[in-house]
């Protein structure tokens, strides 16, 4: 129930962001702590995330052997699961690491469960660019966590998750779009064609890549990120437009081959934040 798959993305953006924080190694208790803390908090958020989607969960394909579908888990029991996780993860945070980070990831469960499954998800195909805020939230509450304060650096890499999540997400939807067409959910695949979805994941991703170097002009990274950001980029880039290609040239099936941007950005992102966390190292 709590999809730990997704929650190891989560704190993959989360941990690195502490070394750059810290210029450093961070103290390990507080890495630990923090990841404790995330994971109970994510896992929260996608247990309530089941409990209101139970409905349409039983009708797609991709979903259907969630565990409030077959049975294994009563709503109830879902429901004061996801309650008890977010109470623990938000007093974990406030009591041994600090009250802003707590606030964060509070913040973060709430967007995701209120803003984006219950009001957004159903109704606008845009459903995706700005739910996709909640998972956003693991860098600044990095950064909070070592330091207790804000600044542009995790506003930045915030921004690097923003414009990644629909070009990451948009692949994925394009693929199993069927699925969500049933259920009556308007992911942009659902209701434009691949041709339209493309060219957005392009604007998207030209954007994404742009605001990730933005770190070094403001001098929180050095050489190191920069030539990763920048060799990264370009072959998201390059899968990108090769996407986008595909789709004009009306290629459909196996052919258009959406998988691979969507792989691709788990590894870009992957990437991106090991050279924040090994870029204090070299410089």
């Amino acid at each position: 129930m709590t999809k730990p798959r997704i929650i190891e993305l989560l704190l993959i953006t989360t941990v690195p962001v502490m070394f750059l924080a810290e210029q450093g190694v961070p103290d390990l208790k507080l890495v630990l702590l923090t990841c404790v803390g995330g994971y109970l908090s994510a896992g929260g958020a996608n247990a309530l995330n089941m409990y209101i989607d139970r409905d349409i969960d039983a009708l797609m394909d991709r979903t259907s052997q969630r565990p409030l579908v077959t049975g294994m888990v009563s709503p109830a029991e879902c429901l004061a699961f996801g309650v008890t996780l977010a109470i623990v993860s938000t007093l974990l945070f406030g009591l041994t690491v600090n009250w802003l980070s707590a606030w964060l990831s509070l913040g973060a469960l709430l967007f995701y469960v209120v803003v984006y499954t219950m009001i957004l998800k159903r109704r606008t195909s845009q459903n995706i660019v700005w739910g996709g805020i909640a998972g956003c939230l693991p860098v600044l509450i990095g950064w909070s966590a070592v330091t207790n304060s804000m600044s542009w650096a995790p506003v930045i890499l915030f921004g690097v998750m923003f414009f990644w999540t629909p070009p990451h997400y948009w692949p994925l939807s394009m693929r199993v779009k069927e699925d969500y067409a049933r259920v009556g959910v308007p992911m942009l695949p659902v209701i434009a064609s691949n041709k339209v979805v493309a060219r957005q994941i392009v604007i998207y991703s030209w954007v994404m890549v742009v605001v990730s170097l933005l770190l070094q002009p403001l001098g929180y990274t050095g050489w190191f990120y920069t030539a990763v950001a920048l060799a990264a980029g370009g072959m998201w880039l390059w899968e990108a437009h090769g996407l986008q290609n595909r789709a004009k040239a009306e290629t459909t099936g196996g052919k258009l081959k959406e998988m691979r941007l969507f792989h691709w950005s788990i590894t870009y992102v992957s990437v991106l934040f090991l050279a924040i966390a090994v870029d204090p190292f070299l410089r």
